[in-house]
């Protein structure tokens, strides 16, 4: 394991800023610079852990409290998702938390650094300095007539996830549900097409995590970018409707494309269930199943730090060495095991946001 200890980790999705934000404290910054003991990804645990850079989702949160884990027991489930919200409450929590994400740099003297670009996120990296990228997961915050897009994106966004599971003025997300099919809805609408057009010539990542079956044709159909799903796994080995099925896995390689593994429990175990005792032996199956639909160039990490119930044997951002160490158990090679950590990543992102 020690020698997994020197490959840096960047990880397509976590949900820190979500975590400050509900902590409703002044002093935020505090809470992840020097720790928080219910985060995920502290700095002194990212930095313990070897994670090196990532995107930084900012999720608009329902206005009533949204529970997903009151099923965790169940064998089968169907949680409902909060109806759509008003553009002005998530327009107010989304600046809110892009202002905590401003905040950390400022205060954090140069140790986490906001990146435009992956020539930024190299320089960062290698200067030790946590390379985040400024992500939205569900665009609730963009009118449809694309004012905001414009002025997020002059602030520093480079990755979209058109929906998170409740519908919004662009398209339909899945439910969580399992057993259950990402066939759930119609596709996007004109918005919707028009957003991703207008992410397409701003350079702006669009991410598939998330979104129906429908919805994903469409994008598809529409961008010139490759395809990336930020935190997804694999339909054939957990029937979550969160999970990608094979035509979705075969249209992301077609599009050198890439999926980053989920490390949330529930769309790992083949049961569906919400369980921190998952081993790390299903983490490796998604990741052999999705080598094998995409290739070693087509997969990375996709965490869902601060957003999921994440195995106890990573536990957070400091056990990622116990993953990497699990890939060379089972006979990746150093090369691959990079690709995976943080190569593919770095590779995809500059053929999409420059």
């Amino acid at each position: 394991m020690h020698e997994q200890n020197h490959i840096p980790v960047f990880d397509g999705h976590n949900d820190m800023l979500l975590r400050l934000y509900n902590m409703r404290k002044e002093n935020v910054e505090s809470l992840f610079l020097e720790g928080s003991p219910t985060m995920h990804n502290k700095l002194p645990r990212a930095r313990q852990g070897g994670l090196a850079g990532g995107l930084f989702a900012i999720f608009p949160p329902p206005v009533e409290k949204f529970e997903l884990d009151t099923k965790t027991a169940a064998k089968n489930f169907d949680v409902p998702v909060p109806p759509a919200l008003d553009l002005g409450d998530a327009q107010a929590s989304t600046i809110a938390m892009a202002s905590i994400l401003f905040r950390l740099e400022r205060a954090s003297k140069g140790a986490f650094t906001v990146c435009r670009n992956t020539g930024e996120i190299r320089a960062a990296m290698a200067q030790g300095s946590l390379a985040a990228v400024f992500h939205i997961e569900g665009a609730e915050a963009i009118d449809t007539d694309l004012a905001m897009l414009d002025v997020l994106h002059a602030a520093g966004l480079r990755s979209l996830g058109l929906v998170w599971s409740r519908s919004n003025a662009f398209g339909h997300g899945v439910p969580f549900r399992f057993p259950g099919s990402p066939d759930t809805g119609p596709g996007l609408s004109d918005a919707g097409k028009a957003l991703v057009r207008a992410c397409n010539a701003l350079r702006i990542l669009v991410d598939l995590s998330h979104l129906n079956a429908a919805g994903f044709r469409d994008v598809a159909a529409l961008s010139d970018a490759p395809l990336i799903a930020t935190h997804s796994n694999v339909h054939a080995l957990c029937e979550s409707t969160r999970n990608l099925t094979d035509w979705q896995l075969r249209a992301i390689r077609e599009s050198r494309g890439l999926v980053g593994l989920n490390f949330a429990t529930g769309f790992l175990r083949p049961d569906g269930r919400m369980r921190a005792d998952t081993g790390l032996d299903l983490m490796i199956r998604h990741l052999d199943a999705l080598l094998e639909a995409l290739g070693e160039d087509g997969v990375g990490l996709g965490s869902d730090f601060d957003g999921a119930l994440v195995p106890a044997a990573i536990g957070d951002a400091s056990g990622l060495p116990r993953l990497l160490a699990a890939m060379a158990e089972r006979g990746y090679g150093r090369a691959l095991i990079e690709k995976i950590a943080w190569r593919n990543w770095l590779d995809v992102l500059e053929r999409t946001i420059g």
